[in-house]
C-alpha cells in the first residue's frame, strides 16, 4: 500500500517530497519518538534512518544493522508511512527488501564504485518496482552519478531517483560539501523526468544554514528534501551537528516560499521576455568577442612557438588576474565569479596555444 503511494509520487512528483528522520536508527525508542514527533509536526512523506553507517575509521558507531530494519518495518506498519534506508552492498539490499523497506538509497561512497552499483543493481532487478535513489559521488565526478542511475535503469528498475548531497572540495567554508548547483541542474537536463531530491543536511554539515539551502533547492524546482531530524541532536551517535529537532524542522519548512514556475499576469511575462531578449543580445556579443579574443590567443601562440617561448607566462597571468579583480570590483561583480570566469578563459587560451606545434629546426 505505502509503496504504491510512493510510486504514484514518482509519477505525479508532488512538490516538495519530504524525507525526514534521524541520521541513524540508534535504538527502537529513539526511532519511535522521532517518527511520532515528525508525523505530528511536519507530516513527512517518508521516514528515513541509517542502518549501516559507512564510517571513515573503525571503532565508531557503524549502525545497528539488521535489527534496525525490524524497527523500521514496525514503524511502517504502525504509522502506515513509507520508510527508507541506505544500502552499500548487495547483502544490505537483500536484507532491506526482506524487511519491505520502501526506499533504498545508494550513498556517495557507493556511487563512486561502478562495481558496487552494478552488484546492487543485480540484486534489486528482480523487484522492478523497488524505489532506489542515487546520491551524487563524493567528488564532482559527474559521469559516475549518471552511470549509477543508468545502471539501475538498465537493470529494469522503474522507480529511480537522485539525491544531491553536495561535493567534497578544498574551498569548503560555509558548507560541509559544496552545493555546486550546476550539477543537479545538468542532471535534470539529461534526465528530464528523473526525481531529484536535495539533502541539505549533508551539504551544510551544520544546522544553521539548512534553511537557506532548502530554499535554494525549492527555488531550483528540485522535487524533494531529505533532512536529518533527531529528537535530541546533541546526543546523536552520528552527525550530531547537522541534525535538527522536529520542532526546528517545522520552523524551517514553514519559512520556505514555494514559488510557481509561471505567473498568470500577461504584463509580467511580457516584461520578462523583453529583458530576456536583451540578455540574448548580450550573450551573442559575448560569444563574438570571445571568438575574437581566442583568435588573438592563437596568433600569440604561433609567435611563441616560432621563438620557442613557453605557453604559460605566470607574470602575465598574475597581472591579468589582478586587473580583472580591480575592474570587476569597481563594477560590483562577485569576486568568486570573476575568479572562476578568468581561470575558465585562461585555461582555454592555454589549451589553444599548447596544441600549436613547435617548428622543428
Amino acid at each position: 500500500m505505502v509503496n504504491k503511494l510512493l510510486q504514484e509520487w514518482f509519477k505525479l512528483k508532488a512538490h516538495p517530497l519530504l524525507i525526514a528522520g534521524p541520521c541513524s536508527a540508534e535504538d527502537e525508542e529513539q526511532l519511535e519518538r522521532a517518527t511520532s514527533e515528525l508525523i505530528n509536526l511536519v507530516k513527512p512523506h517518508v521516514i528515513r534512518a541509517g542502518v549501516w553507517k559507512p564510517r571513515t575509521r573503525p571503532n565508531s558507531f557503524e549502525g545497528k544493522g539488521e535489527v534496525a530494519l525490524k524497527w523500521l518495518q514496525a514503524i511502517k506498519e504502525k504509522y502506515g508511512i513509507p520508510v527508507a534506508t541506505e544500502v552499500a552492498t548487495p547483502a544490505h539490499a537483500e536484507l532491506a527488501m526482506k524487511y519491505d523497506i520502501d526506499v533504498l538509497w545508494l550513498g556517495a561512497r557507493t556511487t563512486t564504485s561502478p562495481f558496487s552499483v552494478q552488484e546492487i543493481s543485480e540484486v534489486i532487478k528482480d523487484k522492478p518496482k523497488q524505489i532506489v535513489l542515487v546520491k551524487n559521488p563524493i567528488n564532482a565526478e559527474f559521469p559516475l552519478w549518471i552511470g549509477g542511475i543508468e545502471r539501475l535503469f538498465n537493470s529494469g528498475l522503474d522507480n529511480v531517483g537522485a539525491i544531491h548531497r553536495g561535493f567534497s572540495g578544498s574551498e569548503n567554508g560555509v558548507y560541509r560539501n559544496l552545493p555546486m548547483w550546476n550539477q543537479p541542474m545538468e542532471l535534470r537536463r539529461i534526465f528530464p523526468n528523473l526525481p531529484i531530491i536535495c539533502d541539505p543536511s549533508h551539504i551544510c554539515g551544520q544546522k544553521e544554514s539548512i534553511e537557506r539551502v532548502c530554499q535554494m533547492a525549492v527555488d531550483l524546482t528540485m522535487d524533494g528534501l531529505m533532512i536529518e531530524s533527531h529528537p535530541t541532536p546533541d546526543l546523536a551517535l552520528s552527525d550530531a551537528k547537522q541534525q535538527v529537532t522536529p520542532v526546528q524542522l517545522k520552523k524551517i519548512l514553514d519559512s520556505l516560499v514555494i514559488k510557481i514556475e509561471k505567473a498568470d499576469d500577461p504584463k509580467f511575462e511580457s516584461k520578462i521576455e523583453f529583458m530576456r531578449s536583451k540578455i540574448d543580445r548580450f550573450d551573442d556579443e559575448i560569444l563574438e568577442f570571445m571568438k575574437l579574443r581566442l583568435d588573438i590567443c592563437f596568433e600569440i601562440g604561433q609567435e611563441k612557438a616560432k621563438q620557442k617561448v613557453t605557453v604559460l607566462q605566470t607574470d602575465r597571468m598574475d597581472w591579468l588576474l589582478k586587473q580583472w579583480h580591480e575592474k570587476g570590483s569597481k563594477l560590483g561583480l562577485n569576486e568568486d565569479f570573476i575568479n572562476k570566469l578568468f581561470h575558465l578563459i585562461h585555461e582555454e587560451s592555454v589549451r589553444i596555444q599548447s596544441e600549436i606545434p613547435t617548428p622543428k629546426k
